[in-house]
């Protein structure tokens, strides 16, 4: 959406920017009376923090199916709020999003009824140690079991990159070659999607690859653009076959 950023407190003056705040109270005094003073820009970046350390507190009292539990409600609302587009700057694919998008998906897995093999337990709690730091376990420690997790995770991240992605070129002329581009970085989110991730780790890591080559590409690095269209051209005539 579009948003004036930098607001004005009718009551007491206050200037304040919405975009680091990410509320329309003043934060002098309160009120919601206020106007915007600057242009209209695209934002849909909310301010919201990541961080699991209450869940990993409770690691001693609780069972692993509560703890899969209360990571993936913080997971689910910390994706829910992220977005991409800042004050009309296209932001990264970053990996702490992905990460908390790994993650839900893993504890969904992890809390389902079922038996868990002690591969699966520690790959877990390996995710809950680290996603809020962006950090998680390289592709070749993902237990077979759950491996649709990393595919889910990368497609639903490149899905929600690529809908930041039209909305910030909206006002921009995009070739036809970038725009085929765009079209083909949906079709292998839906592919991936159909098959619930189950695809090589390796390949949804490339296809978050591919998507930030093709973000930095439409920022105006023609480098990245012709990797980005190679990997996207890899990934539909290879591994997912």
């Amino acid at each position: 959406m579009k948003v004036r950023g930098e607001r004005e407190c009718k009551k007491c003056g206050t200037r304040w920017s919405y975009y680091e705040t990410g509320s329309v109270g003043c934060p002098a005094c309160g009120s919601l009376r206020s106007v915007g003073i600057d242009e209209r820009t695209e934002h849909t970046d909310l301010q919201v923090t990541f961080d699991l350390t209450q869940v990993r507190n409770a690691i001693d009292d609780l069972s692993t199916d509560d703890l899969a539990a209360r990571a993936r409600e913080e997971c689910r609302e910390y994706v829910r709020r992220r977005g991409f587009v800042n004050a009309g700057t296209l932001r990264e694919l970053d990996n702490t999003y992905l990460a908390a998008s790994e993650l839900h998906h893993v504890a969904d897995i992890i809390g389902r009824d079922r038996r868990l093999e002690e591969r699966e337990e520690l790959y877990f709690l390996s995710l809950l140690r680290d996603a809020d730091t962006g950090a998680r376990p390289p592709a070749a420690e993902i237990p077979p079991t759950l491996r649709g997790a990393r595919g889910l995770a990368a497609a639903n991240a490149v899905r929600e990159y690529r809908r930041d992605i039209r909305t910030w070129a909206d006002d921009r002329d995009l070739t036809s070659a970038e725009r085929g581009a765009l079209e083909t970085l949906g079709e292998h989110v839906t592919r991936i999607r159909m098959l619930d991730g189950d695809v090589d780790p390796q390949t949804a890591d490339r296809l978050v690859e591919a998507t930030r080559d093709l973000a930095n590409g439409l920022r105006g690095d023609e480098l990245a653009f012709t990797q980005a269209q190679d990997r996207l051209e890899g990934l539909e005539f290879g591994e997912m076959e």
